[in-house]
């Protein structure tokens, strides 16, 4: 698996913060794969965009995984500039991260991040809280060979066990 990090934070993007979330999902991601990218974007929709189509489409990442910019706050547009990037929705992703999320704290569903899938890339936004990442990251680990293999065209175990 080759996976690509974009954190979405205009202080990270500053050097007002250093980007623990982005670092703790290269980490965690280690062991399941080939890192492509790492970004730092600012909550600007071009630039979320821009490093999407990058990823997806420069890189050929198999995932990319954004942390950051999900909430309610004026700036936070991470959702929609995933939305205008990827051809269909894999809203089941999203809904599985916030089931796990709201076992641990009511603020889960306060989240807008979505999931979908542009060309044979999967884009997933995280939450942009280190504890959160690792518990989003955790909820969906497992289904990640099969959906990579499958978004491939390879779909002889699909229907199956």
């Amino acid at each position: 698996m080759v996976f690509s990090v974009l954190t979405v934070s205009d202080r990270c993007s500053q050097g007002i913060y250093e980007d623990k979330s982005g670092k703790l999902l290269c980490e965690l991601l280690k062991e399941h794969g080939t890192q492509g990218e790492y970004r730092i974007v600012p909550d600007e929709i071009s630039e979320i965009t821009d490093a999407l189509k990058f990823m997806a489409d420069d890189i050929g990442s198999d995932v990319i995984f954004t942390t950051g910019g999900t909430g309610f706050a004026p700036r936070d547009i991470t959702p929609e500039a995933t939305k205008s990037v990827i051809e269909r929705e894999t809203p089941g992703i999203s809904e599985a991260i916030r089931y796990e999320s709201l076992k641990i704290t009511p603020k889960a569903m306060l989240s807008r991040a979505v999931s979908g899938i542009r060309g044979k890339t999967l884009i997933i936004n995280l939450p942009g809280s280190p504890k959160a990442v690792k518990e989003s990251l955790e909820a969906v680990l497992s289904v990640l060979p099969h959906a990579i293999e499958t978004m491939s065209g390879n779909t002889q175990s699909c229907g199956g066990n």
